[in-house]
């Protein structure tokens, strides 16, 4: 079992910058992707990043050029630096770790962007 813990969410306003983290404990992997989504009231669930053991990252379109996903493997854990906050990235953050045995997810962060 792999155990998450994410952190770092909070009330920002619009413009803003929040850094989430995502600590990952029990029978970790070397070889994993990790993966940050989130899931708005009444919308579907989305990916957000997802960063590969090596450190290779996508995004979401609605994301690119303003949030990072970087990760620390010595620590077993990743980050997602989000800038210039819009209120649409108001929603619940989610972390995931996926290896050959299948997903993990951590409970979430909630990440409130008032405008």
């Amino acid at each position: 079992q792999v155990q998450l813990v994410e952190s770092g969410g909070g009330l920002v306003q619009a413009g803003g910058s929040l850094r989430l983290s995502c600590a990952a404990s029990g029978s970790t992997l070397r070889i994993n992707n990790m993966g940050w989504y989130r899931q708005a009231p009444g919308k579907s669930r989305e990916l957000v990043a997802v960063i590969t053991s090596v450190g290779s990252t996508n995004y979401a379109d609605s994301v690119k050029g303003r949030f990072t996903m970087s990760r620390d493997n010595a620590r077993n854990k990743v980050y997602l630096q989000m800038n210039s906050l819009k209120s649409e990235d108001t929603a619940i953050y989610l972390c995931t770790y996926k290896d050959y045995r299948g997903d993990f997810w951590g409970q979430g962060t909630q990440v409130t962007v008032s405008s």
